[in-house]
């Protein structure tokens, strides 16, 4: 089983303590975002979870404390950095100091192991096709040494989205076309693996490589272990990642993103946030005597002939 740490919070920046006490404790508890009266637990302990794969754009409060995870499990971590300022994403650190973060922390787990995502790619009057296309080139320069590829996509443009950054420019096709050409370009030159998230288009004529975030493949590269033959189906439309289970919770996220997905205002999350318990196995709020506790299944990616078979665990099949 996949453990995903950051595709509903930035579980990284806001709540490092919490983080570190469930994995401390060997479980967490996850609450359904579509029938709230559900909580799912899962362990978190070495024979349960394959791998643990953080996503964040600030990974600061937790480098020191790394090791507490990546010493017992296999790990892989997407650092998000864009063009935007503080006008979109008030609550993350300037780029530059993002770019020294992901430095450090390529240094601290190896770059086989951190993955650059620059996305979600929109346009303003002020971010531009030029702008992105230049920032991309300056940024690609600084951190290709420092991470095994790049992932980028286009935003989507869901009514929350519309509705909390109405400035938003929707992408042409043709916009489309030109960002994919010079990222490409880009990349090529630096000897950089590029690949797309969330779409189905092709732009492998720009030596940009499909989608698919997070694959078997890819944590069996920067880990050095060996997973079965598994279908890829995804998390959502146009997604071809390997099946994860996220342990955060919507609307807790206070970076204040413009564009967010998974907030459905700034508002609402800082609310949320200050309700946070560190000690809870829950990221947000405390159980209820309504709540239908379930174990969660987690059965095992890894090939046991060969991961497993060397330490002696046992998986579930």
């Amino acid at each position: 089983m996949i453990i995903h740490t950051g595709g509903r919070t930035d579980t990284v920046q806001y709540y490092t303590k919490w983080l570190l006490k469930r994995f401390e404790e060997g479980y967490v508890l996850s609450r359904n975002p579509l029938f709230p009266d559900k909580v799912t637990r899962y362990e978190l302990s070495p024979d349960k979870v394959d791998c643990v794969v953080f996503c964040s754009k600030n990974y600061e409060p937790i480098l020191p404390y790394l090791s507490q995870i990546t010493d017992r499990f296999p790990t892989f971590f997407h650092y998000t950095i864009t063009a935007y300022g503080a006008d979109v994403e008030p609550g993350v650190p300037a780029v530059w100091e993002s770019i020294e973060t992901l430095k450090t922390l390529s240094g601290l787990v190896g770059r086989q192991r951190v993955s650059w995502r620059y996305d979600p790619v929109l346009l303003t009057k002020k971010y531009t096709v030029e702008l992105h296309l230049e920032t991309f080139a300056r940024m690609a320069k600084e951190l290709a040494p420092h991470v095994s590829r790049c992932i980028f996509s286009f935003v989507e443009l869901y009514k929350k989205v519309q509705t909390n950054m109405p400035e938003l420019i929707g992408l042409t096709e043709e916009d489309k076309e030109s960002l994919a050409e010079g990222f490409g370009k880009t990349a090529s030159e630096l000897g950089l693996h590029l690949q797309t998230c969330g779409t189905d288009r092709d732009y492998s004529r720009y030596g940009i490589h499909s989608s698919a975030c997070t694959t078997l493949d890819m944590l069996s590269e920067a880990n050095g272990v060996r997973f079965r033959g598994q279908k890829h189906n995804g998390m959502r439309r146009g997604c071809h990642c390997i099946e994860s289970r996220d342990i955060g919770a919507y609307d807790t996220c206070i970076n204040g993103c413009r564009y967010c997905y998974a907030n459905q205002s700034p508002q609402r999350a800082l609310e949320n946030y200050k309700k946070h318990v560190p000690d809870s196995p829950l990221l947000f709020g405390s159980l209820k005597e309504t709540d239908c506790i379930q174990q969660g299944v987690q059965r095992s990616f890894l090939d046991k002939n060969s991961f497993y078979g060397q330490i002696g665990l046992k998986i579930d099949s």
